[in-house]
């Protein structure tokens, strides 16, 4: 990147007959002006006052990536699905969301490789697209994690729920006994936390590995009934759970049906994004956890989603989304299809591995939502003070807005934690949604933007496999789960008017930031010329040529040991 710079500067004029340095010139007297508009009246105050410290290293970026993804949508939100539509349709919807959401990786790779902005992609938003774009992003995303994190700790509720029942202990109890450790450990910094997640998402990988393995043996008969299951379940009750209707009609709404809890699922790996600044080595350390996306994707979540299908039947009495009762049946259909294979203690055993995972993904859930607020206040669109930062630059009053959000989960103590588990599950999917479109949208003009101003592949760290067109069809598929997501509720008889709420209300919050800033603020969007591609790059280019100059000192084992990691771990963590 550096060496392109340089190039760019030496050769004094681009091909559109504009100097690099006047571009730069006019993108950073139009970023002032914006600023002032949007209220920052010290920009150089306010860059004063945050300083986020990069203590994330790439094996913390990987493992926050797969710690945000890795959690409830696949161990809790399977379950649920599965109980709704069948081994068929979940294997079918998370394959094919699995791939959109691969899309959007690509996308965020591009720029975030390109540009590593503190704010992350509501920066991108910001400045390659549409400040109102940003605003609406930054909020909405905030929303989503504020939420999220209660949703967290609702799967929480379920998973205890295994040993003790809601009637001898009320889940409000364990709710307060994470929200207070999961505040503390983000209060302590980038340092701990980065260590702390590490480990934790090793025990999910261990976890995660060790389930698929022992689901590829109870399917082909090792488990201590050598039942061989294979597709006997695909059989009797059947691939489809049908919905609604019967026939063809009602196997296709049940696929569609199970795309809500799909997209659920892999919401969060996108947070790559919000640690983009924090990162150490951004243009190497963001593209390699993009691509190493696409193995975890196939690994984790669909090849486990199949073996699911083979061992456990979608009307399991054992299954808490398929029966009434709490006590003794399991929020997670993977504990499930032990139990149905008869080994005794694993499923206690496996059941507090899952505790782990949700702990952890609420961990990471309030970090980011810290993170997004600090973002917004970074680009004045949040009160100043929330991009404030204590010593260990935490920043603290971003925290302390967003931690009290974590008492939705107290609606479980008047509620069952299925029924809320689903309602919260269906606000945050509609946020996640209009979160992909943002930033799919914002790489469109970004390619767009580029291309115009001559920046061409071979002057990109990372660029994405698809392109432009990829990135045009995940949007579209986007658009259409965010409009028919909850299509249920407009079927005669099953109108519900919670579900409409929780499920739409995102669309209209979104449209109101964003024509709601404009109007307040009356800036136009960025066209292709004036897309600010420059501004702040070749210091972030010295810091890492600084940086990688720093790493060639370091002792031959130390090389040796991140060879390892590189060749055998990293595809998997």
């Amino acid at each position: 990147m550096a060496s392109y710079l340089l190039k760019a500067s030496t050769d004094g004029r681009s091909s559109s007959g504009a100097s690099v340095d006047e571009k730069r010139a006019v993108q950073n007297n139009a970023g002032l002006q914006e600023q002032r508009f949007v209220g920052v009246a010290d920009l150089a105050d306010l860059t004063h006052s945050h300083n986020l410290h990069r203590g994330l290293m790439a094996r913390h970026i990987t493992m926050i990536a797969l710690g945000g993804a890795l959690g409830t949508g696949l161990i809790i939100g399977s379950g649920a699905a599965l109980a709704k539509g069948g081994p068929a349709s979940i294997l079918i919807s998370y394959t094919v969301v699995g791939f959109v959401m691969y899309l959007v990786m690509c996308a965020l790779g591009e720029m975030g490789s390109w540009l590593p902005l503190p704010s992350g992609f509501t920066g991108y938003a910001t400045r390659f697209c549409d400040p109102s774009l940003g605003f609406a992003l930054g909020w909405i995303y905030w929303m989503k994690y504020a939420i999220t994190t209660s949703n967290q700790l609702t799967a929480a509720a379920l998973v205890i729920q295994y040993w003790i029942d809601r009637e001898r202990v009320n889940p409000g109890v364990w709710i307060t006994v994470f929200i207070v450790v999961i505040v503390s450990i983000n209060y302590f910094g980038i340092k701990y936390f980065g260590e702390f997640e590490f480990w934790l998402s090793g025990v999910k990988v261990i976890t995660i590995c060790g389930l698929i393995l022992l689901s590829l043996i109870l399917a082909l008969g090792g488990g201590p009934d050598h039942d061989r299951k294979g597709f006997r379940y695909w059989r009797d009750p059947g691939a489809f759970h049908p919905y609604i209707d019967e026939g063809a009609t009602g196997n296709f709404l049940a696929v569609w049906s199970t795309f809500v809890t799909a997209t659920f699922s892999y919401l969060g790996t996108e947070l790559v994004g919000v640690t983009i600044g924090e990162a150490q080595s951004p243009s190497k350390t963001i593209p390699r956890a993009v691509k190493l996306t696409f193995a975890r994707i196939t690994c984790f979540y669909i090849l486990s989603i199949f073996l699911l299908g083979m061992l456990v039947p979608y009307n399991s009495k054992e299954l808490a989304f398929a029966t009434k009762q709490s006590g003794g049946a399991s929020a997670s259909p993977f504990v499930v299809a032990i139990v149905l294979a008869g080994i005794p203690v694993l499923p206690h055993i496996i059941n507090a591995s899952l505790l782990v995972f949700v702990f952890s993904a609420s961990n990471t859930d309030l970090y980011i939502c810290t993170r997004t607020l600090y973002g917004l206040a970074c680009e004045g669109k949040a009160p100043a003070i929330f991009a404030r930062t204590n010593k260990r630059g935490t920043p603290v009053f971003a925290l302390a807005a967003s931690a009290p959000f974590t008492l939705l989960a107290m609606l479980n103590v008047k509620s069952s934690s299925t029924v809320v588990f689903g309602y919260f599950v269906n606000v945050v999917t509609i946020f996640g949604i209009l979160t992909w479109i943002s930033i799919l949208i914002t790489h469109i003009w970004f390619v767009r933007a580029r291309k115009a101003q001559d920046v061409t592949k071979d002057q990109m760290a990372y660029v994405a496999p698809l392109g432009i067109w990829g990135s045009y069809g995940a949007l579209a598929f986007c658009c259409i789960i965010a409009l028919f997501k909850n299509f249920d509720v407009f079927v005669h008889g099953h109108w519900n008017k919670n579900t409409f709420i929780t499920g739409y209300i995102g669309i209209p919050v979104y449209l109101i930031l964003i024509f709601g800033y404009k109007l307040a603020t009356r800036i136009a969007g960025h066209t292709r010329q004036t897309v600010d591609l420059f501004t702040g790059k070749a210091e972030y280019d010295a810091e890492e040529e600084a940086h990688l100059a720093a790493r060639e000192k370091r002792t031959s084992a130390a090389r040796s040991r991140g060879w390892f990691y590189k060749t055998f771990l990293a595809w998997l963590l």
